[in-house]
């Protein structure tokens, strides 16, 4: 008898076990459905947005992907992200993408507009900024002389705000994994938008740090997640001061055109900045606005968030209240009102916004999707 009610047991647990797995897909087939419902666009629409993907529409380009202008009925201009080729890895990037992207509410963040992933490769549509990647203006003469200091550090306030947000905010807390001049953009007025969100991985709340599979740019990768593949918020903040190099320096994350010793910007930073020649690499279009003292202030907040140890670095959090305490200091010294100050600073601010209002406490919701990814396999 107690052979034969070991056996009983053994099937109800089994029965249990297969109902508990059909269930869990029924469900999590479902949130996925209401995902795309949320986001679907047809592809025949995409198609002719973008005059049948035009080269002359090409925008930019990815690793995962290619940036298309397409424009909507009614003259909406929008960003188009077109995978490639019919790969699983990219597909499963840009399926990332749509997750993290729907729980994230945040002002200097690009916005998903839609998507289209019943196609051969998948589409993404956002919202279109207007004044294309930083990059492009720290590296191109004419644009870096039109990009004054008091942009730079409203930029880099900005992101490291948005990280501060993913890192500190957001329900389940998010590392971009991706953070580089070529994903953050600028519109009009030099206001920064994160993006490329592909690569981006929610952390459980009982975790602070994750052993994946290496994936990033070089110049931007964390060393200690590169050697030892544990991928962390720091991560995240090694990656952001090289772009906060680049806004000082006028320089690229890696120029393999340069002699040995300055072919990688950190490692160069570093340096000069140990040897007290700081002064040398700092773009020659900030020296002539007189900034030195808020240059150096900068530098030494850069340096901190180099070092090796990650647990050495600041977090996301202090780093952007540095950079926001620096523009406070800054508007104030111009003489600028207090309505003023709090205009400027809004822009450059931690807070996000929910509901219309803006909040520095209230909590991203996240649906169960996101969990369900996060508990189950999700990469």
């Amino acid at each position: 008898m107690r052979f034969g009610g070991q056996i009983c047991f053994a099937i109800g647990a089994l029965v249990v076990l297969v109902s508990s797995s059909w269930l869990y897909w029924i469900f999590k087939k479902r949130k996925l459905i209401v995902l795309k419902e949320k986001f679907f666009r047809r592809n025949e629409e995409l198609k002719r947005a973008t005059n049948n993907y035009d080269e002359s529409r090409i925008v930019g380009r990815g690793g995962f992907g290619t940036i298309y202008k397409g424009i909507l009925p009614e003259n909406k201009i929008v960003a188009i992200k077109k995978s490639q080729m019919m790969d699983e890895n990219q597909i499963e990037q840009f399926i990332n993408e749509v997750v993290v992207l729907s729980q994230i509410n945040h002002r200097n963040v690009v916005k998903l507009l839609g998507c289209c992933l019943e196609t051969q490769v998948p589409l993404l549509v956002y919202e279109f900024i207007t004044n294309g990647i930083l990059f492009e203006h720290i590296n191109n003469q004419s644009k870096a002389s039109n990009i004054s200091w008091e942009n730079r550090l409203q930029i880099a306030a900005e992101t490291a705000g948005v990280l501060s947000y993913l890192h500190s905010a957001a329900s389940i807390p998010i590392i971009h994994r991706d953070v580089k001049s070529t994903n953050i953009l600028l519109d009009d007025n030099h206001i920064a938008k994160v993006s490329d969100f592909g690569a981006s991985r929610f952390v459980p709340l009982d975790q602070n740090q994750l052993a994946i599979v290496v994936q990033g740019t070089l110049g931007y990768l964390d060393p200690e997640y590169m050697f030892t593949s544990q991928l962390t918020e720091k991560s995240d903040v090694y990656s952001f001061v090289v772009v906060l190099g680049e806004l000082i320096t006028g320089k690229k994350a890696l120029s393999f055109d340069k002699p040995e010793e300055e072919r990688c910007l950190a490692m160069y930073f570093i340096s000069c900045m140990n040897n007290d020649c700081l002064n040398q690499i700092i773009d020659e279009h900030m020296v002539i606005e007189g900034n030195i003292e808020e240059l150096k202030e900068v530098a030494n907040l850069a340096k901190r968030c180099l070092r090796v140890k990650g647990k050495e670095r600041p977090y996301t959090k202090e780093v952007a209240m540095e950079l926001e305490g620096l523009i406070r200091k800054k508007t104030s010294r111009n003489g600028l009102n207090y309505s003023e100050i709090e205009y400027l600073l809004d822009k450059a601010s931690i807070g996000y916004v929910v509901g219309g209002y803006r909040s520095n406490t209230t909590t991203a919701r996240v649906d169960s999707m996101a969990e369900d990814m996060l508990l189950h396999g999700g990469r």
